[in-house]
Order: structure tokens, then C-alpha cells, then sequence
């Protein structure tokens, strides 16, 4: 059963990051029919992260007390709801107002996956199902991308919001029926008690400033604000900055998750493996993906100085699969250094952290490409910055991150 609920939140999160994505993918039919510029569109890919952070904890401590089963079902219910506004009417206010309330409502999502999925794990053994939930983002890249842009293309922008919500739909009725709590949760009673810290529970500032904790949001801070760049910009940067095709841009929208995927699957796999056997968690939690995110921030900082459009494409869907190994792991490791009970706060508050740079990233680059000379330079300055930051986050990572020996400070 712990593979199946993961699976279903697997699903969760591929409808999450579709719903994420669909800016980029629609984001030059926008401009053109509702008259917006590169920085607007920038602004409303910003302002989808307007609440995103504020729901995430508020949701995370909340679901410290409420069933995750239930909080993951109002939050797919609300997403699907989200879409209506822009449908009904077709202006640049609607989807202003439809990015910020599905903001608010997707905020809470990789937390209370990663909850509902670490209910069915040990602690040692998470870092494989946290990969795999992040991974929902690439095969929504990968997979439901292209079908996006091929609905784009023959019926319409508005017909991908329609689609997304009715995905949404089908997903409720689908964990109405299969989703339950894991022998793992935070119960009343149950044998979990007896073989986890279940009981336990400590003052949060113990958790939030741990050394662990504080290096593991600078670190994927760094990542995300890239993260949200692509979502917003990357079919435009193939587009309007490469050369490409519409259809073309909207097919390799999902090249750089490919990568992506089998980094975190890859490495959740072989963190897990090795810790399992003794490995020091320092190096698997900690060492590895801040190495992943020097490789890949470097390669980033290279972008303006590389010739062609295809060397272009390599060096981001290389370097985009180094720098989110570290998304996943570092969730495994906020799970290792807290209590069972405070997991879903502590996460919560973790990711609410980490994607603030959501707030400004896409609207940086949409600035950038409007004052460059042409957008590709525009694009690969954005990109250029946003690289060099990474590599910072991943010598901060290095330094700070033990769960080991935060682990032991805090649950004694």
C-alpha cells in the first residue's frame, strides 16, 4: 500500500506542477491576445507566489492536528476551482487574481505530499519516495506539457486551463476512494508510537535553527528562484530567444526534467541505499546534493558565453538536472531531524521558505528581457545570475547541512 499512496501523490504533484507550468506554455498567446509585456507576464508568474508561502505554513501547522488525507483533498479541490475566473473572463485582471488564489492553494502541496507519502517510510528510507514526489514535476514537464501546447495550438489558451481543471476533478474522486494514513502518521495508539518518536515533541525553533534547517532553504532558495524562471520563461526562452518553433518550445519544455528526474530518483535511490547501510548522512544529505548544485549553478553562469541555440539547450537541461537533486533530499532531511508529529509544520515552514524566490525571480527575468538588447541575451543574463546564486547556496549547503548531528541535538 505504501507505493500505491505514493503513486496517487505522485499524481497529486504532476497536477500540481501542471497547473504551475501552463503560464509558460500559454505565456505568448497571452501576450498576444490580452496585449502584455514581457514584464507583466513576469509580474503574474511572480504574483502566483504572492500567498504561496503564507499558505504553506499556515497549512503545514494546521495539518499538524487534521488528518493529511483530508488537507491534501481540499487543496486538489481548490486548485480545480482556481482555474474558473480566467475562464469566465479573459483578461489580464482574471488571471492575475486566478495565479494568485491558486498560489495560495498549491502552496501547502509538496508538504502535505511529502507527509502523506513519509506516513508509509522510516526516516532512513525517504529520500526515494520524496525524489519520486518531486518528480511529479518532471513528468508533468515531460509528459503533460506537450499535450498542453498541442490543446494550445488547436483549441486555444483557455482550453488548457479547462483541461487542468477537470484533471483536478478526476484526481479528488480518485483519493476519495484509495487515500488513508500510513503506519507511520501521527497517531493515538497505534504501534508506530512504540518504534518512532511519534510522542515527541519539541520547541520549533529547535528545528527551524538547526544548522541543517537553515542551510538546506538557502540552498534550495537558490534553486527554486531558477526553478520558477523555467516554469515561467523557458518556453518563450525557446522560443523568442533560440529560434524555435511554438510547438517546437512547448515539446522541449520538458527536456530539462528528464534530467531532473532521474538526478532525484537517482540519488534518492543511492542516499537511501547507502544510509541504510551505515553511510554517514552528512555526506548523503548533505555533501552530495550541495556538490549537484555547484555543478549545476556553474554551468548556468556559462550560459551567455555558449554559441547556438542546441549547446544552449544542453546547458540547461544539463545544469537543471544537477541543481534539483537537491530538492528532494533535503526534505528527507527535515524529516530526519524532526519530530514525527511536527513533521508536516516543519515542512511546511521549510518549503514556504525555500519558494519565496518564486516572489521575484520570474519577474527579474521578464525586467531583463525587456531592457536587453535582444531577448536571448535578456534570457541568458537571467539565467546567468540566477546560476551564480546556486553556486552559492550549494557552499552554504556544504557547510551547514549534518542532519546526523542536528538529528541528535534535537530528538535527543
Amino acid at each position: 500500500m505504501a507505493w500505491t499512496i505514493t503513486a496517487m501523490l505522485v499524481l497529486f504533484m504532476i497536477v500540481n506542477w501542471a497547473d504551475k507550468a501552463v503560464l509558460g506554455i500559454v505565456a505568448q498567446p497571452l501576450k498576444t491576445e490580452l496585449g502584455l509585456t514581457s514584464a507583466e507576464i513576469g509580474f503574474i508568474g511572480s504574483a502566483f507566489f504572492f500567498l504561496y508561502s503564507i499558505s504553506g505554513v499556515a497549512v503545514g501547522f494546521l495539518a499538524n492536528k487534521v488528518k493529511t488525507k483530508w488537507v491534501l483533498l481540499g487543496l486538489a479541490v481548490l486548485w480545480s476551482v482556481t482555474q474558473v475566473p480566467v475562464l469566465l473572463s479573459a483578461t489580464g485582471a482574471a488571471l492575475l487574481i486566478s495565479r494568485i488564489a491558486l498560489g495560495a492553494a498549491e502552496g501547502p502541496a509538496t508538504a502535505m505530499a511529502s507527509a502523506g507519502a513519509f506516513e508509509w517510510f522510516p526516516k532512513e528510507k525517504r529520500s526515494l519516495p520524496a525524489a519520486w514526489l518531486n518528480s511529479g514535476a518532471s513528468i508533468a514537464k515531460i509528459a503533460v506539457a506537450p499535450l498542453l501546447t498541442l490543446i494550445v495550438v488547436a483549441w486555444g489558451w483557455r482550453a488548457a486551463f479547462l483541461a487542468l481543471a477537470l484533471i483536478g476533478v478526476v484526481w479528488c474522486v480518485a483519493w476519495l476512494l484509495i487515500g488513508r494514513e500510513g503506519p507511520y502518521a501521527t497517531p493515538r495508539g497505534k504501534a508506530a508510537a512504540q518504534r518512532d518518536d511519534t510522542g515527541l515533541r519539541v520547541p520549533f525553533r529547535h528545528i527551524a535553527l538547526s544548522r541543517s534547517f537553515i542551510g538546506g532553504v538557502i540552498g534550495t532558495f537558490t534553486v527554486y528562484g531558477m526553478v520558477s524562471v523555467i516554469l515561467t520563461w523557458l518556453p518563450s526562452y525557446f522560443e523568442t530567444g533560440l529560434g524555435f518553433s511554438r510547438v517546437e518550445a512547448g515539446s522541449m519544455f520538458g527536456l530539462p526534467s528528464i534530467t531532473g528526474m532521474i538526478g532525484m530518483i537517482g540519488a534518492g535511490w543511492l542516499t537511501d541505499r547507502m544510509i541504510s547501510r551505515g553511510a554517514s548522512s552528512r555526506v548523503q544529505r548533505g555533501l552530495i546534493p550541495a556538490v549537484s548544485l555547484l555543478i549545476g549553478g556553474g554551468l548556468l553562469a556559462l550560459l551567455p558565453y555558449v554559441g547556438g541555440a542546441w549547446a544552449a539547450v544542453a546547458v540547461v537541461v544539463v545544469a537543471y538536472g544537477f541543481m534539483v537533486v537537491s530538492l528532494p533530499v533535503m526534505n528527507a532531511v527535515v524529516s530526519q531531524i524532526s519530530p514525527t508529529r511536527q513533521q508536516p509544520g516543519a515542512l511546511g515552514f521549510f518549503l514556504a521558505l525555500q519558494t519565496l524566490s518564486g516572489l521575484f525571480a520570474p519577474a527579474l527575468t521578464g525586467a531583463l528581457v525587456d531592457a536587453a538588447p535582444t531577448p536571448g541575451a535578456g534570457y541568458a543574463q537571467a539565467f546567468q545570475i540566477f546560476g551564480l546564486a546556486v553556486v552559492v547556496g550549494g557552499i552554504v549547503m556544504a557547510l551547514l547541512v549534518d542532519p546526523e548531528r542536528d538529528a541528535r541535538r534535537i530528538l535527543g
